[in-house]
């Protein structure tokens, strides 16, 4: 069979059973979901009609049609966003990093208010986190605790962009600097957004040291599974590709050797001089690599991810001004100055005040079929994961993390991911205001 006839019929079922159906009023509304048509579909049916399965073609395509977008020399597809994070904590263990390399017992700079996958990494890499408190409502760290926070022993900074709303990139990247830290700037939940830096409009995740992306199907676009590191620093991309791929020093990309002419004639460590370099592993990696299929889907994602990024940015100004009289009960989120974020969802925290409880509010939104979530982990110290943990010894906490506290407690958010619709909206903004009374 043709391959054309294979595409017609594949496009067709998909217009046939994929396409999205009208909103009713009584029908859920999910934080987040997956938007595609008939582009995506096709292009994880080319990918697997090739059967070359792991990382290719369509990877290679991704991976420079991102480092496009983002304007950045280097991207890495992995296979998923906590993967991405890992791999930019361990990159930072590199003994090529020299005296700027993160030691067990080094002190990396973060928050409790966030997803497990930003913090986890630091413990796994042997570091030790240490937490600040976040601010209100902007849910990100309050940059003027960093400074007391500092040690002998800190070596970064490793935080999220809250809700897709960036953290104070021009206080914190200064902050670095002075002191010589490494910055990871986990963009998962904000791809897409920008800030304005010494005069420029900057891509987050392209300001610190190390961005992330995931592209779980929640966030600004997806692969399913599937994730990305990127970089503007050559000896990071090369840390980090080797980290990605199993550790090993040759960067040919799978299926191709010598691209460096230098096969069988190097000396590593204390292997005979020849070995071949395809097998000489100059780091402890890992394989954090994502398939051909994920690329398929992602190519064909990245060309909608700027009119993504737009409807999520007006359904956030939707609900904003739909809410706007409801200050006096609920603190209403408020966007970073000096950015315009790519909003991965809506936050809303429960004055003391007021008559209902986060509970009774969450509760009455569920039966109603709105969708809601809390704010990730809320105190990550509070989970768990951590009960067998020391505080001053595996963690530190810097500050009283009072505003931590307060969001785990009071904060929810809803989603403005790009397939809502007014209707959606106008359903989300009623019942958010009667969930009040």
């Amino acid at each position: 069979m043709e391959k054309d006839r294979i595409e017609e019929l594949v496009r067709a079922y998909t217009r046939e059973h994929h396409s999205r159906k009208p909103y009713q009023k009584g029908d859920r509304i999910p934080y987040s979901g997956r938007v595609f048509d008939e582009e995506e579909v096709w292009a994880l049916v080319d990918s697997a009609l090739d059967f070359w399965l792991t990382a290719g073609d369509y990877t290679e395509a991704f991976e420079k049609g991102l480092a496009a977008y983002l304007e950045v020399p280097y991207c890495l597809l992995v296979n998923s966003g906590s993967s991405a994070n890992l791999l930019a904590m361990a990159a930072l263990t590199s003994p090529l990093l020299k005296d700027r390399r993160i030691l067990k017992g080094d002190e990396v700079l973060t928050v409790a208010a966030a997803f497990p996958t930003t913090v986890a990494p630091i413990l796994q890499c042997g570091a030790v986190p240490v937490f600040v408190d976040i601010d209100i409502p902007s849910y990100n760290v309050c940059p003027e605790q960093l400074e007391e926070a500092l040690s002998s022993r800190t070596k970064a900074v490793f935080l999220a962009h809250s809700l897709g709303n960036p953290f104070a990139l021009d206080q914190i990247r200064a902050f670095c600097d002075r002191h010589g830290l490494w910055l990871i700037e986990d963009n998962c939940d904000g791809l897409g957004g920008t800030y304005e830096i010494d005069e420029k409009i900057r891509k987050t995740g392209t300001i610190g040291h190390i961005g992330t992306s995931s592209f779980y199907p929640a966030h600004q676009m997806t692969t399913g599974e599937g994730g990305a590191v990127y970089t503007s620093d050559p000896l990071l991309y090369k840390i980090l590709r080797s980290m990605r791929d199993w550790g090993r020093e040759c960067s040919c990309p799978g299926g191709m050797d010598n691209l460096c002419g230098h096969r069988f004639d190097g000396q590593f460590g204390t292997l005979p001089r020849g070995y071949d370099h395809k097998y000489v592993y100059s780091h402890i990696g890992y394989n954090l690599k994502a398939t051909d299929m994920q690329a398929a889907i992602g190519t064909a994602q990245l060309a909608k991810l700027p009119d993504f990024v737009r409807r999520r940015q007006e359904n956030w100004a939707y609900l904003r001004a739909g809410l706007a009289g409801l200050s006096d009960q609920l603190i209403l989120p408020e966007k970073q100055e000096h950015s315009n974020p790519s909003w991965f969802g809506f936050i809303l925290a429960v004055r003391p005040e007021c008559e209902r409880s986060r509970g009774e509010i969450v509760s009455y939104l569920e039966e109603h079929g709105i969708q809601t979530r809390n704010l990730f982990a809320g105190n990550i110290l509070r989970h768990p994961c951590f009960q067998d943990l020391k505080e001053g010894e595996d963690y530190r906490v810097a500050h009283s993390l009072e505003n931590t506290d307060f969001t785990m407690r009071n904060a929810f958010w809803v989603g403005v991911y790009p397939g809502m619709t007014d209707a959606m909206l106008d359903e989300m903004i009623l019942r958010i205001r009667k969930s009040l009374n």
